[in-house]
């Protein structure tokens, strides 16, 4: 530890992180570069944010933090994809699928 490491700005705990232009930037560059992507929106909890959640026609998905379930509807018809209610319609079983395959092979 260091002489000023005590005097470092930390993340207060129990402050939840909001959506960062890094995290739109990453959905954009995710959505250009696969195909077949569906946006599935999980409502805000107590431990996050609005997230969204992509998933390619292969099953590789990615989720990241969303201003708000309408930024996330915004964002689904920029890109002329379709958007569902994840805490309703549940996540498509490609999805599970890729997860799977991805443990077996080591990779997550």
């Amino acid at each position: 530890m260091g002489l000023f490491d005590r005097f470092r700005r930390k993340p207060r705990p129990g402050v939840l992180r909001t959506a960062s232009n890094q995290d739109t930037s990453h959905l954009e560059e995710w959505t250009k570069t696969r195909q077949g992507v569906e946006a599935y929106v999980e409502p805000k909890t107590t431990v996050t944010e609005t997230t969204v959640v992509l998933v390619a026609h292969d099953g590789e998905w990615t989720r990241r933090r969303v201003a708000s379930t309408d930024a996330a509807r915004s964002f689904a018809r920029k890109h002329g994809m379709p958007i569902y209610d994840a805490g309703i319609v549940g996540y498509p079983k490609r999805m599970r699928d890729y997860t799977a395959r991805q443990k077996k092979l080591g990779n997550g």
